[in-house]
């Protein structure tokens, strides 16, 4: 079956105005100002959408999700639960990279591999890393090079945790060995072996990644770091640590994320190096100053669209410039080829929002319909 929407106003994610974007299972076929399928429709069925009204933007790539949950602090019964398909749908989320957090004992990477796997077959698109917070970090073959190398869905090692008390307290080189052998099997794999960190709230910040950038033979866009929204302290590291060249990436949430991005532009971040995520799933621990755990919450999926909404509302951004910080920004720093564009020969990932609410009405993964009319329709196996 073949799908045509018209009268969309295209982000790709860059505006290119009122056009009509034709295509197929797994591939966009055309985009022109208007496209004639009578031809087609002799020989073919084909679904045409009224895009009026609308934005059509790319599907948004989410670089950090904890698709079997988090968390584990406090106790088993305060593990937090695995996403589901419809979690991605209603959350305009067609490409996820998942990862281990705190917990490498409990779940496993084994897991997160089926896990990653089942979401696929369910139509979603997925990336995974190796490893946990700790250093040695969990691995299925043994190694996190191997990992990259030889399994298909892992694409880097994660998330390797720094400046917090639950990391495995590693040294400069204990990083720098990671970040190389991720790279090394990126190079041997045809991925990009990217070592993506957890940032907690400790006083050294991003110092390693620095150290690792100066002193060592490591290309910076091989370092990625989350969580950088913590402090004005941390995000003025992140934006230091963003104009050597590495990638960094703001956890969105409901409230704050919009002003971080407002924080990051205004202090001269590259835009370019910046990422938004949703760590969704993972657990939000709070702990008082002697360390007891006060508190726990899981994150939810939906928070990128609502900080892009915000950010645009409140004129940080333009929709153009929003867009990249979950398309083209995130495709770039993972190097996931046919992804977070709306271009011929892409994977048609698409998202239909509504202009004046910013509410989804239509979602695409890889060319099937997901959503339709602000409704899922399509589940996972066991919803």
């Amino acid at each position: 079956m073949f799908t045509l929407i018209k009268n969309a106003n295209l982000f790709t994610p860059k505006h290119l105005g009122k056009k009509d974007i034709l295509f197929t299972q797994n591939k966009i076929l055309k985009i022109e100002d208007e496209i004639d399928v009578q031809p087609l429709q002799q020989l073919f069925t084909v679904k045409i959408i009224d895009a009026k009204n609308n934005y059509v933007v790319p599907g948004f790539i989410d670089p950090h999700i904890h698709l079997l949950g988090g968390g584990g602090e406090g106790g088993f019964e305060k593990r937090t639960p695995e996403v589901q398909l419809s979690d991605l749908i209603k959350s305009g989320l067609t490409t996820v990279v998942g990862l281990l957090g705190t917990d490498g004992t409990t779940r496993h990477v084994t897991s997160l591999l089926a896990k990653a796997r089942g979401l696929e077959k369910e139509g979603a698109s997925t990336f995974m890393y190796t490893g946990n917070y700790d250093v040695p970090t969990p691995t299925i073959t043994g190694n996190v090079k191997d990992d990259i190398i030889l399994i298909d869905k892992i694409i880097g090692t994660a998330e390797i945790a720094i400046s917090d008390s639950r990391s495995g307290q590693p040294t400069v080189q204990d990083l720098a060995k990671i970040i190389g052998d991720s790279r090394v099997g990126g190079l041997i794999g045809g991925k990009v072996g990217v070592t993506h960190f957890h940032t907690g709230p400790g006083k050294d910040y991003l110092s390693p990644l620095h150290e690792i950038i100066d002193q060592y033979e490591l290309p910076a866009s091989k370092i990625y770091a989350t969580h950088i929204n913590r402090s004005k302290s941390l995000m003025n590291d992140a934006i230091a640590l963003g104009k050597k060249g590495a990638f960094i990436d703001i956890t969105c949430d409901y409230d704050t994320a919009f002003g971080w991005v407002k924080y990051y532009v205004e202090n001269d971040g590259q835009l370019s190096q910046l990422t938004l995520s949703t760590d969704g799933n993972g657990s939000l621990p709070t702990f008082d100053e002697n360390g007891k755990l006060t508190g726990l919450e899981v994150a939810p999926t939906d928070t990128i669209i609502k900080t892009i909404q915000k950010v645009v509302e409140h004129n940080i951004l333009s929709l153009e410039d929003a867009l990249t910080l979950v398309t083209t920004n995130t495709s770039q720093a993972l190097e996931l080829e046919s992804k977070g564009k709306i271009e011929k020969d892409y994977d048609a990932d698409l998202l239909i929002i509504n202009k004046d609410t910013f509410k989804l009405n239509e979602v695409f993964m890889k060319g099937r319909q997901m959503m339709s009319n602000g409704a899922v329709v399509v589940k996972g196996t066991f919803e």
